[in-house]
C-alpha cells in the first residue's frame, strides 16, 4: 500500500550485548561516505523487514543514523518527519536507523512511539549497514538515488536534506553532496578501524567451515542449488553475490526473526559468523594459508537426509507429465496403504522427481469402505512444498498411520515454460513399537480473504482457539507468491500475547517447519493468532497479478492464507485418544477465519472474498442484534466456507 512505506527485507538481526555506544567526539563525517549503496535488508521495530533494492522504483530513499533518547536525535526525526509530509505525494521514502550497539530494538521501539516517529526505524544491530554508509554521529542524512545505481546523491545535516531531494527529483546533481554534520554524539563502530585485521581472517580456518556448515548441504554435487562450493576458486568467483545474498537475508535460507523462539533447525548465521564472513569478503576474500577444507571435503548430496538415514518404507508414486505452459489440475494419486498393520511414524522424507515443477504434496490415509474403524487416529501421511526438509516427529510422539486403507496424494504442480516428467518418492521412517503420545495438525486459515488489487502490505489474520493444554511442536507457515512476512502468536484467556514465531520476510522459495527447541505449552482457551502480511502490487517481482483483487484459491496464481501447527494434547496417551478435543478445536475454525480483530464477534465488513455471499441474510443472522455474529449465531445460520462457496456460484456477489 503506497500510504504505508514499510516494506520488507529480512531477519538479519541478531541480538547482541554491548555498552552504550552514543559517545562524545568531533570527528567530520564524510570521509567514508561510499558512492553507491549495495543491496542490504533490515527489520524494522514492528517486525517488518526492508530491502533497499526493492525500492528501485522510487525517486529518492532517505535514511537518518538515529540514537535512542538523544535531544539531537529527536530534533532531527521531528525536523524530517516534516519533510517527510512535504514529499509524502512524490513517492520518496523515509527512514531512520539504529546502528548503536547496547540499543535494543524494543527499547527503540519504545522510543519510536513515544516520539511518535512517522517513519521506520530499521534495526542495524550488525552494524554492517552503518559500517557501509559511514556512518559516524546520529542525525547524519543520506539521501540515495535508485534510478543512479543507488547512489549516494546526498550526505549531511537535516537542514539540507529538502534541497538536495529537489536536486534528485528534478534530474541534477545536488550542489553540496557532502556537509559535515557536526553536532551530536557518534556512534561506535568496534570494527571499522580492523581493515588490517579483516584482510588476515583465515579463508581455512574462518570462512570455508562457516560456508560448509551453512551452504554445502544444497551447493554440492547433487545438491538442489545450481552450482557446488567445493573449491576456494569457485567460493572467490561468487564473492560478489555472496556478499548481496547475504546482506540482503536470502541466503542462507532461515528467515525466522532470532528475537521470537529457538528451533530445533536455525540455518542461519550466527553473529560472529555474519560478521566474519562479511567482513572478509569485504576485504576481498584473501586466500591466505590453510588447506581448502571444502575441496578436501567435497562430496555427493544423500539420496536421503543424512541425519536419517535409508527409509524403512519407500513410497513411489505414478510419473506425471507436466506441461511447458497452462494451468494444471490438482493430480490426486491414490496407491494402497504399504503399511498392513497399524504403524507409527517417526519421519517422513519427500524427494521430489522435478522440483522446478512441484509446487507441493499434501496427502491422507482412507480406510477401505466397510472395513472396521481404526484403532489408531488416521491422517497426514506426508507433506512437501519448495525447500520443505524431512518432518521430524518429536521425541515421545509418533505420526499415526492405520493399516490397510489407501494413501491419497494431492499433487500441485506448476508450469515453468518447459516440459518436466515427475516421480516423487515419499521416504518412512518407522517406529519399532507405539509411542507415549500422539502427534496431531491442525491448520489455521482465512479462506475469506481478499487482498486488494495493486496493494502492497495488506494484512490478514485468523486463529483456532485450543480446548483443552497442548504442547506445540511445529509451526509451518504458507502461502503463495504474494506471501510477504508471517507471524504466530498466542494470546491467553487473561488477554496477554506473546509471539511464537515471526518471518520479517517470507520466502516461497523456501517453506519449512520451524520446530521450537522445547514444546510451547499452550493453556485451553488460547487462541493462536497468525497474521500475513500479503504484496499485491506490480513492485513484487514474484507477483503472478497486480491489477486483480486476489481471493483464496487453489493455485499459484491465487493465494492461500495457511499456517499448520503439529502438537500433541496434554492429556492425551496412545492409550487414552481424545478424538473429541480434536472435533471441539474445530468448532473455533470458521469465526477464527473471520473475525479479523479476535473480538470473538464477525462484523459485517469482515465478510470478504468468498464469504461475501453470507453479507445479505446478515441481519437476520444477528440474533441479539449486536452488530456482530458470534460463533453461535454462525452454527445457527450455517455459515461456513463450503455453504458460503456455493452461495458464491449462485449469485453475483462483489468479492
Amino acid at each position: 500500500m503506497k500510504s504505508i512505506l514499510m516494506t520488507t527485507a529480512l531477519a538479519a538481526i541478531i541480538a547482541i550485548a554491548g555498552v552504550s555506544s552514543v559517545i562524545a567526539a568531533p570527528a567530520p563525517t564524510t570521509g567514508l561516505v561510499p558512492e553507491k549503496v549495495g543491496n542490504f535488508q533490515l527489520t524494522d521495530t514492528t517486525r517488518l523487514a526492508h530491502e533497499l533494492f526493492y525500492f528501485n522504483y522510487t525517486p529518492a530513499i532517505v535514511v537518518m543514523s538515529q540514537s535512542n533518547g538523544s535531544k539531537v536525535s529527536r530534533e532531527a526525526a521531528a525536523e524530517l518527519g516534516k519533510i517527510q509530509a512535504a514529499y509524502k505525494d512524490k513517492g520518496v521514502l523515509f527512514y531512520m536507523m539504529n546502528s548503536n550497539l547496547g540499543q535494543s530494538r524494543d527499547a527503540t521501539a519504545a522510543e519510536a512511539k513515544s516520539q511518535k516517529f512517522a517513519m521506520p526505524v530499521l534495526m542495524d544491530e550488525l552494524q554492517l549497514v552503518g559500517e557501509q554508509l559511514g556512518i559516524q554521529r546520529e542525525g547524519e542524512v543520506f539521501v540515495i538515488e535508485p534510478k543512479g545505481g543507488f547512489k549516494v546523491a546526498y550526505h549531511g545535516p537535516v537542514a539540507e536534506t529538502a534541497k538536495a531531494i529537489d536536486a534528485v527529483l528534478a534530474g541534477k546533481s545536488v550542489a553540496n553532496p557532502r556537509v559535515d554534520v557536526k553536532v551530536g554524539s557518534t556512534i561506535a563502530f568496534p570494527e571499522r578501524g580492523k581493515a588490517a585485521e579483516h584482510a588476515n581472517i583465515s579463508y581455512a580456518k574462518d570462512v570455508a567451515p562457516i560456508i560448509q556448515a551453512k551452504c554445502v548441504a544444497c551447493h554440492q554435487d547433487g545438491g538442489i542449488a545450481p552450482f557446488k562450493f567445493d573449491s576456494y576458486e569457485v567460493v572467490k568467483s561468487f564473492a560478489p553475490m555472496i556478499q548481496e545474498s547475504v546482506m540482503s537475508e536470502r541466503m542462507p535460507p532461515y528467515f525466522a526473526d532470532p528475537h521470537v523462539g529457538t528451533f530445533k533447525n536455525d540455518h542461519g548465521l550466527s553473529y560472529e559468523q555474519n560478521k566474519t564472513l562479511i567482513h572478509w569478503l569485504r576485504a576481498g576474500a584473501p586466500r591466505g594459508s590453510g588447506p581448502d577444507v571444502l575441496k578436501e571435503t567435497a562430496g555427493k548430496a544423500p539420496e536421503w537426509p543424512t541425519e536419517l538415514g535409508k527409509p524403512d518404507v519407500i513410497v513411489t508414486l505414478p510419473e506425471f507429465d507436466v506441461p511447458a505452459s497452462g494451468t494444471v489440475e490438482y493430480q490426486n494419486m491414490r496407491i494402497d496403504n504399504p503399511f498392513k498393520s497399524d504403524t507409527w511414524l517417526k519421519a517422513i522424507a519427500i524427494k521430489p522427481g522435478a522440483r522446478s515443477v512441484l509446487h507441493h504434496v499434501t496427502s491422507n490415509h482412507s480406510p477401505d469402505r466397510g472395513s472396521a474403524p481404526a484403532r489408531i487416529p488416521g491422517g497426514s501421511v506426508g507433506s512437501y512444498t519448495p525447500g520443505a526438509e524431512p518432518q521430524v516427529i518429536a521425541d515421545g510422539a509418533g505420526a499415526p498411520v492405520p493399516g490397510g486403507g489407501k494413501f491419497s496424494f494431492s499433487m500441485h504442480y506448476t508450469t515453468v515454460g518447459k516440459a518436466a516428467a515427475d516421480q516423487t518418492q515419499i521416504g518412512y521412517y518407522t517406529l519399532k513399537s507405539p509411542p507415549q503420545f500422539i502427534k496431531r495438525s491442525t491448520v489455521i486459515s482465512d479462506f475469506a480473504l481478499k487482498i486488494p488489487k495493486g496493494e502492497a502490505r495488506h494484512k490478514e489474520i485468523a486463529y483456532l482457539e485450543f480446548p483443552a493444554d497442548a504442547y506445540l511442536y511445529t509451526l509451518y507457515p504458507h502461502s503463495h507468491y504474494r506471501g510477504w512476512s508471517v507471524e504466530l502468536k498466542q494470546k491467553t484467556p487473561d488477554g496477554k500475547e506473546s509471539l511464537l514465531l515471526s518471518l520479517p520476510k517470507y520466502d516461497f522459495n523456501w517453506q519449512r517447519d520451524y520446530d521450537p527447541v522445547e514444546p510451547i505449552h499452550i493453556k485451553a482457551g488460547t487462541k493462536l493468532i497468525a497474521t500475513w502480511i500479503y504484496d499485491n502490487s506490480e513492485h513484487n517481482k514474484a507477483n503472478p497479478d497486480s491489477t486483480i483483487n486476489v481471493t483464496w484459491g487453489e493455485q499459484s496464481f491465487e493465494e492461500m492464507m495457511y499456517f499448520r501447527v503439529n502438537y500433541r494434547w496434554a492429556d492425551e496417551t496412545v492409550s487414552n485418544v481424545r478424538n473429541d478435543l480434536q472435533v471441539k478445536l474445530m468448532d473455533s475454525r470458521t469465526i477464527g477465519a473471520l473475525d479479523n480483530n479476535a473480538d470473538d464477534k464477525v462484523q459485517i465488513d469482515e465478510l470478504t472474498g468468498t464469504m461475501a455471499s453470507v453479507k445479505p441474510r446478515f441481519a437476520d443472522l444477528d440474533l441479539n442484534k449486536d452488530g456482530g455474529l458470534d460463533k453461535k449465531e454462525l452454527e445457527a445460520g450455517n455459515v461456513s466456507r463450503a455453504t458460503a462457496t456455493r452461495d458464491l456460484r449462485d449469485a453475483d456477489i462483489d468479492l
